[in-house]
């Protein structure tokens, strides 16, 4: 039984007690067209007048095509959920800007919290065209187990699911790198937002005799009664979480066997990560450790500052950040009052950037200021840098920065953030007035040091290691595995 949208249960289920959960907020409420052609309008307008890199990936014709058949496929109504999947979600996808994507209003992340969707209960590791089962959330199904092979849903085979999967999800160019992740960590998510939802899935599966067969799986979440009572989780007590456990989730720094691992999960933040590097570095050099990991494998970006910082300890020369950072105004006006922190933002872009000759606001500091590796501390031994498609904005900065010295090696797949640059620096909310639904609206395009061709793709690695099924089947990180065979080999011809 395939629902007519998304809404068949969510609605059903959800509406009989969104009045309950808020008086001001009902997820199954239905805007007029007129409301969401204006939402549409606005953001259109907003997108072409501020956004940097609008027409970077796609040519103007072919960006007000979509535009013009976004507006389009408006319906007579749609609720929030509807107009963000089905309006907003294409059109942000055609822009191939790793920053510039929709999410549901506060209002809705309010609703939706502590309930329990009604979801596919497959978890998948994919890649390519390639599904593994990594858990099952119906632990009485005796047919579908880890390991598993899925090869279709729906009768939809995973190479057209996953490129109409695609289509609703932004990245940086043409890397996709990113969103085979994204897929992996919420394949349900993105499956009921996009096909809707079913009682049951027809999954076809390869045996363990390689043979192809099909299944029935039932959807996870529901009960005989759910239309009838939807089940509302009070709010988990949160375990307390001391201030080094926070910070031990965003940095580390543990040596085993002769090799020190950094993981950076973020850049983000203020002054604690260049205290961190400061401290590593410095206890690198006092135990002569002859090889660092760098693990950026989920560091999705934040300051360039933090991740100059840390250049500054491998890199042998100087460098820049940028050959150009860019905004195309110098303010968001007339729009100010439709953007988080609109005020502020404009304070800022005032005194940060400068017009060029070319007309666009150029901020300076990073396009000129030469950054100098640190003498004290810096690192002179083996580095090697892991990644893969969650590496993204200002971790593939580093990447480049750090990209082809001899004594870096990065090892992974290739960054989501991309090669020849990306846009970010300041990334405020649009919050549009009658859905409330939010996208966000990079201000500056920055191209990176050392131009690199704008060929669509990230950062690629010395030694390319993906995800295999006996991989992914057994749960082992080879790109770890494949470091530390490397630092084996280079130690035995060492010792000769």
């Amino acid at each position: 039984m395939k629902s007519g949208s998304v809404f068949f249960i969510l609605v059903l289920c959800f509406g009989i007690i969104s009045c309950s959960v808020s008086k001001n907020y009902s997820a199954d409420k239905k805007y007029p067209r007129e409301k969401l052609q204006e939402d549409y309008t606005l953001l259109r307008n907003i997108l072409e007048k501020k956004h940097p890199s609008l027409y970077w990936y796609t040519s103007k014709d072919s960006m007000d095509y979509y535009f013009d058949e976004g507006y389009k496929n408006i319906a007579d109504s749609m609720t929030e959920l509807q107009f963000g999947w089905k309006i907003l979600a294409p059109l942000t996808n055609k822009i191939h800007c790793g920053h510039t994507s929709f999410s549901m209003s506060k209002g809705w992340n309010r609703f939706i919290r502590n309930k329990r969707i009604p979801s596919f209960p497959l978890y998948l590791k994919i890649w390519k065209d390639t599904m593994v089962v990594t858990a099952n959330a119906n632990r009485k199904d005796s047919v579908i187990k880890k390991g598993m092979l899925i090869t279709s849903i729906n009768g939809m085979r995973n190479q057209d699911m996953i490129k109409k999967i695609f289509g609703f999800l932004v990245q940086d160019g043409y890397e996709e790198n990113v969103n085979y992740i994204r897929l992996s960590t919420s394949f349900s998510y993105f499956h009921r937002n996009i096909f809707g939802i079913y009682k049951n899935y027809s999954v076809q599966y390869i045996d363990s005799l390689g043979r192809e067969k099909k299944t029935l799986v039932p959807l996870f979440g529901v009960t005989e009664d759910t239309l009838k009572k939807i089940k509302v989780f009070p709010p988990v007590k949160q375990k307390h979480v001391t201030r080094k456990e926070k910070l031990e989730n965003v940095r580390s720094l543990k040596t085993t066997n002769g090799i020190s691992v950094m993981t950076i999960n973020s850049f983000a933040g203020g002054s604690y990560l260049k205290g961190f590097f400061r401290r590593s570095f410095k206890s690198i050099k006092k135990d002569n450790i002859k090889n660092l990991v760098i693990d950026i494998r989920a560091n999705g970006g934040g300051d360039i500052s933090n991740y100059v910082s840390l250049a500054k300890y491998i890199r042998n020369t100087p460098f820049r950040v940028a050959d150009t950072a860019v905004a195309i105004s110098k303010s968001f006006a007339p729009y100010t009052r439709y953007i988080k922190s609109g005020f502020f933002n404009n304070i800022g872009l005032l005194f940060l950037t400068k017009k060029g000759t070319d007309g666009r606001y150029h901020f300076g500091y990073w396009e000129r200021h030469t950054v100098q590796p640190k003498t004290k501390n810096h690192y002179p031994g083996d580095v090697y840098v892991l990644t893969n498609g969650l590496t993204f904005s200002a971790s593939s900065l580093f990447c480049n920065a750090v990209k082809g010295q001899n004594n870096v090696t990065l090892v992974g797949e290739n960054t989501g953030g991309g090669w020849h640059g990306n846009s970010g620096i300041m990334i405020p909310d649009i919050t549009l007035p009658n859905t409330k639904l939010r996208v966000r609206l990079p201000m500056f395009r920055l191209v990176q040091y050392q131009h690199v061709p704008k060929t669509g793709t990230g950062v690629v690695p010395d030694f390319y290691v993906g995800p295999t099924v006996e991989s992914s089947r057994k749960d082992i990180d080879r790109k770890m595995e494949f470091v530390k065979q490397l630092v084996k080999e280079k130690n035995k011809s060492n010792s000769k």
